[in-house]
Formats: structure tokens, sequence, C-alpha cells
């Protein structure tokens, strides 16, 4: 039987990543949202796609929750999108209700699926997820580093006109303005960034990280990035069906490490089979921990204000 991966909300994110997705070949997908038509007609033009690029699998638009019966991964995109001078915390009440509902309806029908979250304040709708899907803290992540990770290489790659692929980045935290690129431990080739960049280029590159989100925001106007965090949810998929053992950035529960307990934060997190197998600590130093905690911090508040 082939693994089945379900998305709930066929917006922009929520179908690509299904593109994404569909072109590793590694699952049957099921696109579910509450317009009539939208999640059938953009499953049907991705399944009339798949023979060009010749790959097997199956694509379905429902709108119907009974269509993910049997999951073995539920994603969660749907949600409000940030609007011009939106903050993330601004999304949470209303994206609250959308992620606890499409928790309820997918546990009934997929006891035992992994889940991803994608849908902003992000940190916040995992650790909602995870209380009301009623669920081992292992079974829930959500995509956060990897793409704030993947922005930030973009960027010094451009600065530097080097390939992306010489280039590693690790950003931590939650996933909002306060998170943490960590310059010191990231580097091009092996050498360190503030060894090949000028500390005020290397300065603006960690702010544009920060605010990467608000960027492409502010330059559509009516819509966020969707390139992106979808390739991300790719990846993780990936490495969680193909049972990897892949260390990458990820809001994981947090039990201790860094200091922090009893929320999901943006650490590096290996992913397997079952779902997240491990987070790894590293040494900061304590300007660092302190920012990190700052992040936290913020996390902490406005898990404080939803009800489960």
């Amino acid at each position: 039987m082939r693994n089945k991966v379900s998305i709930i909300g066929a917006g922009m994110t929520g179908s690509t990543s299904a593109h994404w997705l569909a072109e590793k070949e590694i699952a049957d997908i099921v696109l579910v949202d509450i317009i009539e038509g939208v999640p059938q007609g953009k499953a049907l033009d991705l399944q009339e796609a798949l023979p060009v690029i010749g790959k097997d699998v199956r694509v379905v638009g429902s709108n119907d929750y009974a269509a993910t019966a049997g999951s073995d991964i539920v994603v969660i995109t749907a949600g409000l999108p940030r609007k011009p001078g939106m903050s993330r915390d601004d999304l949470l009440f209303a994206n609250a209700d959308i992620v606890r509902n499409a928790t309820r309806q997918t546990i009934r029908h997929s006891p035992d699926a992994i889940y991803v979250i994608l849908t902003n304040p992000l940190d916040v709708m995992a650790y909602l997820a995870m209380k009301v899907a009623g669920i081992p803290s292992h079974r829930v992540v959500g995509q956060a580093g990897i793409l704030d990770s993947a922005r930030m290489r973009s960027f010094v790659a451009l600065e530097l006109g080097v390939s992306v692929e010489n280039v590693a980045c690790y950003v931590l935290g939650g996933h909002g303005d306060d998170m943490l690129p960590l310059t010191r431990l990231s580097n091009v080739a092996g050498i360190p960034l503030d060894e090949i960049l000028p500390a005020d280029r290397l300065a603006a590159i960690v702010d544009r990280t920060r605010k990467g989100g608000g960027e492409i925001v502010n330059l559509l106007k009516t819509g966020s990035a969707y390139y992106a965090p979808a390739v991300a949810i790719a990846q993780m998929i990936d490495a969680i069906l193909k049972d990897k053992h892949l260390i990458v950035p990820c809001a994981a529960y947090l039990m201790g490490q860094y200091g922090l307990k009893d929320i999901f934060f943006g650490v590096p997190t290996q992913l397997g089979r079952q779902g997240v197998e491990k987070v790894f600590e590293y040494k900061l130093s304590q300007p660092e921990m302190e920012a990190l905690h700052k992040s936290a911090a913020g996390v902490v508040e406005s898990i404080a204000k939803l009800k489960f």
C-alpha cells in the first residue's frame, strides 16, 4: 500500500506543497478545502500534469474530511494569510479555530497520523494540534527553520556570488521576527560567515532573514510566501516517509532542551518514520541563549491565550 498524505487547505501553500510532493512520487495526495470545487480542480490539474514528468501518484481533491481516512501524514496549511502590517499574533485566534477544527476532523479518520503544521503562528498552532488530537508530541512537528534557513542561505549566496550548495545556515527560535539566525555556526564551504562577510553586510542579511516573510507579504499585497514554505514541507515529509533520520530545523516539542519546556520551538530536529526522533542542542553563547529565550517568551505568551 502506498503512503498517503492529506493536505488541509488548498490555497497557494497547500496546492504548491502537493505539487512538490507529487514530483517526489512518495505518496498519494488528498487536498481538502472548504471552498467547493477548488481542491477538486487543483487536484485534477496536478493529476493531469504528472504524465508529462512520468510520476505515478494519485491526487484527489475533496470538501469532505472522510477523504483523508488512513493518512500517514496530515499537513495543515489552512488559515488566514498575513496582510501588510499584520503581526503573526494577529492571526492567533482566527487561525486557532481553523486548526482546532481541522485537527478534530482528521484525527477521527487517521488516528495514527503524523501532523505537520504550517499555519501561523505555527509554533503555537503545533502545540494546539497536539493538545486537540491528544497524541504524543513526537507525532507533531511544525515547519519553521527550514524555510528561514533557506532564506538566509539565499541571501548569503546572492551576496557572495556562490552556489547555495556551499552555504550552510542555521536559524532557530520561534517562527517570527524574534528568530535567531546562528551566524557563529553558519558557514560558506566551512568558512564562518563572520570571516567571509563584512560585519555590516552580515547584519543586514540577519535582519532580512528575520523579516523575510514580511518582505514577501508587503510585495504581494494580497498573500504570503508559498513556494519556499511548500518545498520545506515536502522535504520534511520525504524525511519522515523514507525514515531518513534527517536533521533539520523544525518546530519540535521541548522537554527541557535549551532550558525550555512545554512549547513547540524551532530547534535542530531529527525526522524519521515515527516523526520527531531527537532534538539536538547546540552549545550556545550567553547572548545567543538570551535571544533564544526572548523568542520563546512570545510563544509561551500566545499559548497561554488559547483554549484547548
